[in-house]
């Protein structure tokens, strides 16, 4: 039985037609589909690697298979590409300078999060996607992403003093396109704007000579690096509290796409929990960034009524096969701090404010005092990186932030419904 059906006549689509995850249309336009969804998440993708010292290549190689079997799991349900995930910057940044923690105990961290990822979709399969609602409502969700957005803002500002022109023109391009384009321009906002930045700052000869020469010298073909993850204490605590991002993630996405295709997913949530942790267990075991759906791979579905698994499995196989050149992973290399810079300053800002609309969205009490206080200080404190330590043990504000928010807040709401309902 074939994995997918033929819509239509396979190349022509009708105004207001759709395009299912079980369908696709003629190879040569799936083909075109899928490069779209590669253009989507190629930006930020690439970006992570560069910001945390992984191997571009082996972040690629283990995006393109993380997506191949999130796809495996959800039994070409949920169409989705798989990114390197953002939120994960500064806390792997903070556990490199705070406890001097090498790629390898990174990777390990990585490990564990996507095993905590794994466990939820495993609890909502088998107890239902309502398990997670209650256990993190809008009001929990939002406050964590919010949280991780704005503490991604200085090292995005850091950067981008780095080549503060290349940087600006980055910028402006990004949000231009963004603003302005309605196309595929729009949606590769990321990677033009980079590119803009990066042509202008090899002009002007701004690029790093040691990474030109690494450039010069790297062979076109060869294999990723791959590093063996090493688990250590002191480092999950860093990045453990991001289980709840990527959660949070994966569900919205599920949502998102049910919302727009108009299709009941919500059997399927926790499948795509399980694809979605077994994929970042996947990456970490390997050497690669942890992974997490993409809301600008959801904004190509959207615009083009496609929602073909078939074109997923396009995008991540060209990303496996752009892994395998060590001379484009060189090339990759050689973008100057500045251009991250610009762009990370709109790809964190946005993160930020997809906390605000989760709020807005859920139409979350902003005029609640323990919205205010409890949500408020634990965002302060992991903003402002509210580190205390316990022997050994440092705990970064990103912990006290998320314990503030996921256990604190609801603790002091049921008093407070208890109290309610005692006068």
């Amino acid at each position: 039985m074939a994995l997918w059906t033929v819509h239509g006549n396979g190349r022509r689509l009708l105004r207001d037609s759709v395009v299912s995850s079980e369908e696709r249309l003629s190879w040569p336009l799936t083909v075109g589909f899928g490069l779209q969804h590669l253009l989507a998440m190629f930006g930020t993708t690439t970006l992570v690697p560069l910001l945390t010292g992984f191997p571009v290549a082996t972040t690629l190689l283990l995006s393109g298979l993380g997506t191949l079997l999130f796809l495996l799991v959800t039994r070409n349900r949920v169409p989705s590409y798989l990114g390197a995930s953002v939120a994960f910057v500064v806390p792997m940044g903070a556990a490199a300078d705070q406890v001097g923690a090498a790629p390898a105990a990174l990777l390990g961290g990585i490990v564990v999060v996507g095993l905590v990822v794994l466990a939820v979709g495993v609890a909502v399969k088998a107890l239902g996607v309502r398990l997670l609602e209650s256990a993190m409502p809008p009001v929990v969700t939002g406050a964590m992403v919010l949280m991780i957005g704005l503490s991604l803002a200085p090292q995005s500002v850091s950067s981008f003093d780095q080549n503060r022109v290349p940087a600006a023109l980055t910028l402006g391009t990004v949000v231009l396109l963004i603003v302005l384009s309605r196309g595929m321009a729009g949606r590769a906002a990321v990677l033009v704007g980079v590119l803009v930045g990066w042509i202008y700052a090899a002009l002007s000869g701004q690029l790093v000579p040691g990474r030109l020469a690494e450039l010069r010298d790297a062979p076109w073909l060869g294999f990723p690096d791959l590093i063996a993850p090493q688990v250590h204490i002191s480092v999950v605590p860093f990045l453990l509290p991001l289980a709840l991002v990527l959660v949070a993630e994966h569900v919205a996405h599920v949502k998102a796409i049910a919302a727009i295709s108009g299709r009941d997913l919500d059997p399927h949530v926790g499948d795509a929990l399980i694809g979605g942790g077994l994929a970042t267990m996947l990456s970490g075991s390997a050497g690669g960034s942890p992974v997490s759906s993409y809301a600008a791979n959801i904004g190509v579905m959207a615009a083009t009524r496609v929602y073909s698994t078939a074109a997923c499995v396009i995008a991540a196989g060209a990303a496996v096969a752009l892994s395998f050149s060590p001379k484009f992973a060189a090339l990759i290399n050689t973008v100057p701090l500045g251009v991250l810079g610009g762009a990370t300053l709109v790809l964190f800002g946005m993160l930020a404010l997809v906390g605000v609309r989760i709020w807005l969205d859920a139409r979350v009490d902003l005029t609640d005092p323990i919205n205010l206080v409890v949500l408020g200080t634990a965002v302060i404190a992991g903003v402002g990186d509210l580190t205390l330590q316990v022997g050994d043990l440092r705990i970064t504000g990103m912990v006290w932030g998320s314990v503030g928010i996921v256990i604190v807040h609801p603790i002091l709401r049921a008093l407070a419904d208890a109290r309610d309902g005692a006068a």
